[in-house]
């Protein structure tokens, strides 16, 4: 090859063509965050590799591996929340309501448990990603919270905003620890996940499962881990 071959100038990508290889980068990095036994090891190299491309190709989009991580982390983020907002829109009540978040937030962490485990396994390195980046995670809790707050009755309705607050925490604390249990111990012969859910919507509203039961979503795939799929 002639110096000449070596020396010629990069030839610039057509139009829109950065973007697409922009997109390729994030959905790379998501897969290998998803499937890598480590995901805390990721490296720029490994996502170029997965890509097509030089390492120095994703400089053009992304500073450094934390500022992909981080918009891939914002992606998964919008991901639930949409899933979640677009499940309770038909909501009739605020019970109902709150069972569609519910449902729809155990469903989204079973079925793409590799999804799940990047925003909630807690395995990335603070210097890598920092607490900002889940930033989007706390407007979750907070629609939880609402959620919750409006579908109680009772005493449990009239509590302070502090209150409330922490009840829509051990909600959710509850509902991660179902997702994570069921993930990772998926021989045990666990119950319908629906089963489970109006359990857990029971015990942190007081209203009675058979009131919860009736206004879960249809055909969410309740059956056990046989029914998993994706990563």
């Amino acid at each position: 090859m002639s110096s000449q071959e070596w020396s010629a100038p990069r030839r610039r990508n057509p139009r829109g063509q950065g973007q697409v290889l922009k997109a390729q980068l994030v959905d790379a990095a998501a897969k290998l965050l998803a499937t890598l036994d480590q995901p805390e090891t990721l490296t720029l190299r490994q996502v170029a590799r997965e890509v097509g491309v030089a390492p120095a190709s994703i400089y053009s989009h992304f500073p450094d591996l934390g500022a992909l991580i981080e918009h891939v982390l914002r992606l998964r983020y919008e991901e639930l929340a949409r899933l979640m907002d677009e499940a309770a829109r038909p909501a009739a009540s605020p019970l109902a309501d709150l069972v569609a978040r519910c449902a729809a937030y155990v469903h989204w962490g079973v079925d793409q448990r590799g999804h799940y485990r990047t925003l909630f396994g807690g395995r990335m390195p603070a210097d890598l990603v920092p607490g900002t980046a889940h930033g989007a995670g706390a407007e979750l809790l907070g629609a939880v919270v609402a959620s919750l707050a409006a579908a109680t009755t009772g005493e449990r309705k009239r509590c302070a905003a502090d209150q409330q607050w922490q009840a829509g925490l051990m909600l959710w604390t509850a509902l991660h620890g179902l997702v994570s249990l069921h993930n990772d111990h998926g021989a045990i012969p666990w119950p319908p996940l629906d089963g489970l859910i109006t359990d857990l919507i029971s015990l942190h509203t007081g209203r009675p499962a058979a009131e919860i039961e009736v206004l879960l979503p249809q055909g969410e795939g309740a059956s056990g881990p046989a029914g998993l799929r994706g990563a």
